[in-house]
């Protein structure tokens, strides 16, 4: 953790004039004389292209598994244990780029339009791997689920970075929240098509030729935007608060543990939902529905979460969110009716990536424009909370038959979570009343 107390050496691409990673803009100059209509356009271009490049790096490249694992599972492919032993690759990788993210040098837009490539590519390779031996099978694709992992992350730590500063040299910071409706875009693009799929009998090789080809369309129409055609370095910023540097360090800290909470919180349901739904409802149509909904959800969530003011503590927005998602996950199993999921699905994605939103803009309130090192350390401790859940769940679904353990214990741990976020907001609450304006 001493990163968080080092921005120097985690941020010398901002520092640093001759270094390659000043931040690179494409046709866009965050010039203080353009006028407000230009700005509210270039604003939006970053906004959108945020969006659909999270919808790539994470709808696709990382959440397309879960709707397709309910046909490889038909396939013969995987059974449900090496099918969360692929997830839990995925997590791995996943943590992996986030500690990758808080060393990595160099001109961010290089990063995400590799990381674009990447995805397209290693979601190609899951529809044409073959191999005859099942053993050999399964090692090949937990190495395309883990580089896919590792992929997502740098994908999103870069990309969230790049287009928050953006915003904020475009004075529309309050559009960030738009990006992060890219993975429930993704997920909708994935989940509707899969569902289709499943009806028709389509294989699950099929699909994910079918998601690579839909990523590299998305991935075409947002490469302009990080092409670098021009660059400046990024303006002098100081940190949004009078804390004191052992309490930017503590705060840190506390911040990063809790919100590792929430990564083992949803990812049960995140992963096995159509397996979930398919259990509890056997026959029905409506389980291919749910992860669709799932998408619906986060998008609008991330949505109002823009709505939400900027003076609102970060952290007690994420305790409310917390709560919301431990009900979600508890509704299937309160509730396992069609309803009862939906419901879920909604609960559960409305807060997903306003999580997300609200947990970097605390980075930034800590660190401003040298936040990328705290970006990286959260989002490497919610993929290790991410690891954990899928062979937990796995491993309580062979010792009872059901996932109704697995996902209590999740739900208990968000409200935990939810707890502790709220102990952090209530401690603040206590300060001197300058410390408590600045922790807004």
């Amino acid at each position: 953790m001493s990163n968080f107390t080092s921005v120097k050496s985690a941020t010398s691409e901002t520092s640093n004039p001759t270094n390659a990673s000043k931040v690179s803009l494409t046709s866009l100059t965050a010039s203080p004389e353009l006028p407000s209509a230009a700005m509210h356009k270039q604003a939006w271009r970053v906004a959108l292209s945020g969006t659909l490049t999270l919808a790539v790096a994470m709808g696709i490249g990382r959440f397309a598994f879960t709707p397709l694992l309910p046909m490889m599972l038909h396939d013969g492919i995987v059974d449900l244990n090496t099918g969360g032993w692929l997830a839990t690759a995925n997590y791995v990788g996943y943590f992996v780029g986030a500690l990758l993210c808080v060393i990595l040098r160099g001109n961010p837009t290089y990063f995400i339009k590799s990381g674009l490539v990447a995805t397209i590519l290693l979601t190609l390779g899951m529809g044409l791997t073959y191999a005859p031996d099942v053993r050999l099978l399964m090692l090949m694709l937990m190495l395309l689920r883990t580089l896919s992992g590792i992929t997502s992350s740098v994908v999103f730590v870069f990309a969230s970075g790049w287009c928050l500063q953006r915003l904020a040299q475009l004075r529309l910071p309050a559009l960030g929240g738009i990006i992060y409706c890219g993975p429930g875009v993704g997920i909708l693009l994935t989940g509707l098509p899969a569902s289709t799929m499943v009806a028709h009998e389509w294989s699950a090789a099929s699909g994910w030729l079918l998601f690579a080809a839909l990523a590299a369309l998305l991935s075409a129409s947002v490469w302009r935007t990080f092409s670098t055609s021009s660059s400046i370095s990024a303006p002098a910023a100081s940190n949004a608060h009078q804390l004191e540097p052992r309490q930017v360090k503590r705060q840190s800290i506390q911040l990063v543990l809790v919100y590792g909470v929430g990564g083992f919180g949803y990812i049960i349901t995140a992963t096995f939902l159509p397996v979930i739904a398919r259990l509890a409802l056997p026959n029905s149509h409506w389980p291919d529905l749910l992860w669709p909904l799932f998408g619906v959800g986060i998008s609008i969530g991330a949505l109002l979460a823009t709505k939400i003011p900027a003076r609102c503590d970060n952290r007690l927005l994420l305790a409310i969110c917390y709560v919301m998602q431990a009900l979600g996950v508890m509704m299937g199993v309160a509730y396992p009716t069609v309803f009862g999921f939906a419901l879920g699905c909604i609960l559960l994605g409305l807060p997903f990536t306003a999580i997300t939103l609200f947990a970097m803009r605390e980075a930034r309130r800590l660190y401003a424009d040298h936040a990328r090192a705290l970006m990286g350390w959260l989002t490497a401790v919610y993929g290790l909370g991410q690891i954990i859940g899928p062979p937990l769940a796995t491993y309580m679904v062979k010792r009872t038959g059901t996932f109704t353990a697995s996902l209590s214990v999740a739900a208990v741990t968000l409200l935990i979570g939810a707890a502790l976020f709220g102990m952090m907001y209530n401690k603040t609450r206590t300060l001197r009343p300058d410390l408590r304006e600045a922790s807004h």
